[in-house]
């Protein structure tokens, strides 16, 4: 099955603040500023950076996260404070392009180490794929869901980069959201274990020896997913926000993201149709929202449609309101709530 993903938000980076990511694992919620430990002091620019970094850094970093617990991390801007304190760091790790003025911070910065994660693994187009995507799947779904499928992946092409109200993706319109395939993620946080032992050699074999076992547990998960959603009634799910293309490959899956439309916003009446067909056609139940955005468009899709609503959570942050207090916990919440919507067995 074709896996109709969207271009989304880039990923960028960090700076500094005196606070910490709350719930991250080994984040502390009172972490000091950057530059002001004995440690090896990481910015990082939101939350799956900073548990990266604090999950192979252990006990020898300091991390601190530009982004607070429940803010969005497409809407930052950082502050002058934030800027200064950024020079004083070891090593800054992010996603370059999701945040644009962190990473015009990080550039104009003279830290000595500055991880990007983009450059470690491989990012995708998805973008540049819907249209190519387009003629295939009109013949796939034409039928099947009363649409043309050029006219659905303009549609998604038009808007592709608007939610949140700003462009999503990194350069070249590529997919940022690879924390949320844990095989991805793997090769991410190999690429900053090695980038560790490198800034900080006093402490390299402990960082090798973190990354292999995270690299590990990150491997479990993996196999946890496919396991979990091999036998399932429906590939297809909906999402408010298109940040689950890489996941939707990796299994299998098909993503629906009602796309073009700000997630605080009502769908159009067409997308509600268009969804409704679909839904009925490919036995969708669920409409899955997230958390640090209003679920209001999901419920509206959901009301109109004769469907549940439920939360998919993108881990772009760790709030009271996430289903666990760190990422395998979140991811591990995802995979029940897609096994239960797709009716995985």
């Amino acid at each position: 099955m074709n896996v109709r993903r969207h271009h989304i938000s880039g990923v960028a980076l960090a700076a500094v603040t005196a606070l910490g990511l709350g719930t991250l694992t080994a984040c502390s919620s009172d972490s000091a500023a950057a530059g002001s430990t004995d440690r090896f002091d990481v910015v990082a620019s939101f939350y799956p950076m900073a548990f990266l970094a604090e999950q192979i850094g252990g006990d020898h970093v300091n991390v601190t996260s530009l982004t607070e617990p429940g803010q969005e991390p497409h809407d930052l801007e950082i502050s002058a404070r934030q800027t200064a304190q950024l020079q004083e760091s070891d090593a800054a790790l992010y996603l370059k392009g999701l945040q644009p003025s962190v990473d015009e911070a990080i550039g104009q910065s003279e830290v000595k180490t500055k991880i990007d994660a983009a450059t470690l693994t491989s990012l995708e187009a998805h973008g540049a794929e819907v249209g190519g995507h387009a003629e295939e799947s009109a013949g796939e779904h034409a039928d099947e869901h009363g649409h043309e499928g050029e006219e659905e992946h303009a549609h998604e092409d038009e808007h592709a980069g608007e939610e949140h109200g700003h462009s999503h993706g990194t350069e070249g319109g590529k997919d940022p959201h690879i924390w949320l395939d844990p095989v991805k993620y793997a090769e991410v946080a190999e690429g900053v274990g090695k980038a560790f032992e490198k800034a900080d050699p006093d402490h390299a074999a402990d960082y090798k020896k973190n990354t292999a076992a995270l690299v590990e547990k990150l491997d479990d998960l993996d196999t946890a997913f496919q396991t979990g959603l091999k036998d399932k009634k429906t590939d297809v799910f909906i999402t408010t926000h298109a940040a689950f293309g890489y996941l939707a490959e990796r299994y299998g899956l098909t993503e629906e993201a009602i796309s073009g439309l700000d997630p605080e916003s009502e769908p159009s009446g067409a997308r509600v149709r268009e969804l409704e067909k679909m839904a009925k056609a490919d036995g969708v139940t669920t409409v899955f929202h997230e958390t640090l955005v209003s679920d209001k468009t999901a419920k509206t899709l959901a009301g109109d449609a004769g469907l549940k609503t439920d939360v998919l959570d993108p881990l772009e942050g760790i709030t009271d309101e996430s289903r666990g207090d760190d990422y395998f916990q979140v991811m591990e919440a995802n995979l029940k709530a897609l096994q239960t919507a797709l009716g995985a067995k």
